[in-house]
């Protein structure tokens, strides 16, 4: 029996237990996000170049998912388990937080920990952030939509990526 963070996941999913924050902040349950991964072509899991981005994280959940089976599928490539956790954090998967709570909250889904630099995180990062960033920006309005928060989020991935 392996013994590892991702094989022996707890049961119920803490992450299909929580209700919407607002009308904008709709979680996606666990076993959705599963579904549509299914969907996606089973060689991508053990591409260790492959680069996932989830642009309104508020749970966490798809990025959980993900490097879930990125941990599965790259166990031939990458042999040693922390190894293969650093790169994926640090190289396959990226968020941008909707919110400050949202990103904290897909910080502790993903990395354990709301501090990626702190102990007590999976893959220690140099910053609090990690590789899922929430910006606070003022919006500035234009025909009734915010020109401002679209230009910098697009920034933000070009960044991180």
């Amino acid at each position: 029996m392996v013994n590892d963070f991702y094989t022996n996941t707890y049961n119920p999913d803490v992450l299909s237990c929580l209700a919407n924050l607002s009308n904008d902040e709709v979680f996606t349950p666990p076993e959705l996000v599963n579904k549509i991964l299914d969907m996606l072509p089973e060689e991508i899991w053990h591409d260790k170049n492959i680069k996932f981005l989830d642009p309104a994280c508020k749970s966490g959940v798809f990025l959980r998912e993900i490097a879930k089976r990125l941990n599965t599928g790259l166990k031939m490539e990458i042999p040693n388990l922390q190894e293969r956790i650093d790169h994926i954090f640090h190289y396959q998967i990226y968020g941008i937080a909707i919110t400050e709570l949202t990103s904290l909250l897909s910080r502790r889904s993903v990395y354990c920990s709301k501090y990626p630099n702190s102990k007590y995180s999976i893959s220690e990062f140099n910053n609090p952030s990690g590789n899922i960033r929430f910006i606070h920006v003022d919006h500035q309005w234009h025909n009734r939509k915010c020109i401002f928060v679209v230009h910098r989020k697009v920034n933000m991935i070009v960044e991180m990526v």
